[in-house]
Parts: structure tokens; sequence; C-alpha cells
């Protein structure tokens, strides 16, 4: 991938037309759905072959045989468009649109056949995010969002229903969820971890994207990763806020290149960055 960032996040950006993102909306949605039906081809095989990346990350042909349909699918429709996968080199494009894909989010929950893996699909314009989508394939469950459209899920062939964030504070309340513990460690966080976990009535491992994906719906209230790619990241911010809830780095910046990213339900927002605002003086 690239390191070069389009635009900063929080400049001024111009609207790009309301049809032209319902356009691709609807495309992401068919994509996402083609890809993740790929995905089920090769879940819970006997036989799935896993291999290393330079990272020690896994990766599997479900892995790209999902993105070359989504790169496929986007192609077709808006060859114009830039595109930024994980599995393949950035395709540049001319028309201020850049799909940003994530062909399975949770491989290593996918090669254990654990069905909280994900298809995302993040559009920005002019480097801003302007939609997203969140499909869990196995779990036959989706949540998009376009700016200014709302969030919506849709579970099976049940028709689309506003996706809202929940109303529960405060953070004493709160169900936290996170992707893996081990990273907090492996990233000198464990302190804030543990000082969330307490401060939280529940904790569980609910995570990559499915556990943003319970913030946006109301079922969990907090979501937090150490470490997220721009792939990662780029569904959920506008998912996340147009679900009415937040979605920012570490440091409060609505900003899915700076390498880390926690998810509220706004209501318990400030107690939140309060304890991550403590984590560079753990004995405080």
């Amino acid at each position: 991938m690239t390191n070069d960032k389009e635009t900063n996040s929080q400049s001024p950006i111009p609207n790009p037309s309301s049809s032209d993102v319902s356009q691709r909306l609807e495309v992401a949605l068919d994509a996402a759905r083609r890809a993740g039906n790929v995905t089920l081809e090769y879940f819970r095989s006997d036989d799935l072959a896993v291999e290393r990346k330079d990272d020690d990350s896994p990766v599997t042909m479900a892995d790209r045989r999902s993105e070359e349909t989504l790169r496929g699918r986007i192609a077709e429709a808006f060859p114009q468009d830039g595109i930024l996968g994980e599995e393949f080199p950035e395709q540049p494009g001319s028309s201020g649109y850049r799909w940003i894909i994530d062909p399975i989010d949770g491989t290593k929950s996918f090669i254990h056949g654990v069905p909280l893996y994900g298809v995302l699909i993040g559009v920005e314009y002019k480097g801003r995010c302007v939609l997203g989508v969140i499909r869990i394939p196995a779990l036959d469950e989706c949540v998009y969002a376009d700016r200014g459209g709302g969030a919506w899920y849709q579970a099976g062939n049940q028709p689309p229903r506003p996706a809202r964030v929940s109303k529960r504070e405060p953070l004493a309340k709160a169900l936290f969820v996170t992707s893996e513990v081990a990273t907090f460690d492996e990233t000198g966080s464990r302190p804030l971890y543990d000082r969330l976990q307490a401060a939280t009535r529940l904790t569980r491992t609910w995570g990559d994207c499915y556990g943003y994906l319970m913030v946006a719906t109301g079922r969990a209230d907090l979501m937090i990763d150490p470490v997220v790619k721009p792939w990662d990241a780029a569904a959920l911010l506008p998912i996340l806020e147009e679900a009415g809830g937040t979605l920012t780095d570490w440091n409060g910046r609505p900003d899915i290149y700076t390498g880390n990213a926690v998810a509220t339900n706004g209501l318990i927002y400030t107690e939140v960055m309060r304890i991550m605002q403590e984590r560079s003086n753990p004995t405080r």
C-alpha cells in the first residue's frame, strides 16, 4: 500500500454528487455480496491452505479470490476510480474516488471456522470517506452507510432497517469489545486494556469488523484496536458516524491512516478518551 494520504481528513473537502455516491453504494453492496459468497466456498474447508505474508499475517486463496472479485466488479462499473486493497498493488484512478477494500477482515477467525469475519468496502472522495459496507457472509448480516443517507442494517432477506448506536451510559454499564488482547501486549498498550476492562461492565473479544458492526447496531458500546490499516477502517468511519457514534484514532481524530482505532456510541466517548489519554502515564 502507499503511505501517502491524498488529503488530511479534517481539511475542507468538496462534496461529491449524491447520485455518484448512491451509484457506488449500490455497486459496493453487490460487490460485497459477491465476494462474500466466494469466501463461503472456502469457509470451514478441511483442506484450506494458509500462507504467511512478510508481516507474518495469514492469507488464503479465499482472501485473494475475494479481492479479485471486488476489484473486477468495481472496475466494471467505475473504471476511472482508484482501488487500494490488502492483497494486491494499488490501482490509481482519475475520478477523485478511491475504493479501499479488505477481502477478508478477520482472516484468523476465518481460518478457524469462526463466522465473525467480514468483507469491508470503503469509498473515499478526494480523501474523505463517503460510504462504507461491512458484510458478514457466514451470518448473512450487513451494515452500510453513505454520508447524509444514514446507516442501515440488513439480516438475510429482511428489509433494511436503520442502524443506530446504543443509548447506554455511563462507561461502567458498557460492553467493551476488541479483536485480540495479545495485540495490546505487542504494542505496549496492555495497561490501557486493563483500565478499560476495569471501567466497563463486560469485556469480550468479538472483534475485527464484527465488533464495529456491533457498536453501529447498538449491541456493543465500545470497540478498540491497537493496530489497524486503512482497509480495516475506511468502511467503518461513515458507518459509525451515520449510526450516531464515533470512530477515531486513539488521539480523537477521525482519521483512518494513523494506525489505531476506537469506536463508541458517542455517549461514553468523553469517558473513554479520558482513559485513553492516561495511557502515557500509567501510574496516574
